[in-house]
């Protein structure tokens, strides 16, 4: 007797374009298929329920402004450590200590630190969108898998 999968695969539900690869609009992470979205693959956004409660906030925006505006002040070849972007945001926020800069529960502004992980989610997604690339030790790697200590150069085409 053959073995029923539980799994529907997408081709029997839309073909091969119906399992295109897609990207965390949050964090940047490639988002693997499941069967529970077999019927509303082309509405899926986020990975998580985490990514879909955090978002995309000003703070997302203004790290990967300045990812690429760091880029833009170095050589082609040269790479930027997200952790100067982080540094950068950190120390440019305002005043008060505003939610929407990432600012922590206490209200205080927000350090290099607690805007470490935001700054590899704003790298990752602007790998996602093909403007650079991300690297170790000299090395492009996988933004979805990289651990340790990441840094972004523009894309060589």
């Amino acid at each position: 007797m053959a073995r029923r999968s539980r799994e529907r695969e997408p081709e029997a539900s839309g073909g091969s374009a119906a399992r295109e690869p897609k990207v965390c609009a949050s964090c940047g992470r490639r988002i693997e298929w499941r069967a529970k979205w077999a019927d509303s693959w082309a509405e899926v956004k986020y990975c998580s329920d985490a990514c879909r409660r955090r978002r995309v906030t000003a703070t997302d925006l203004r790290l990967e402004q300045v990812i690429l505006e760091l880029l833009a002040a170095k050589p082609n070849s040269k790479a930027v450590d997200t952790m100067d972007a982080a540094r950068a945001v950190a120390s440019s926020a305002p005043a008060g200590g505003s939610r929407a800069l990432g600012a922590t529960a206490s209200g205080s502004d927000p350090t290099a630190a607690q805007l470490s992980e935001p700054a590899r989610r704003a790298a990752r997604r602007l790998v996602a969108r093909g403007l650079v690339d991300m690297v170790q030790n000299g090395r492009v790697v996988d933004p979805s898998t990289a651990r340790g200590p990441i840094q972004v150069r523009r894309r060589s085409h």
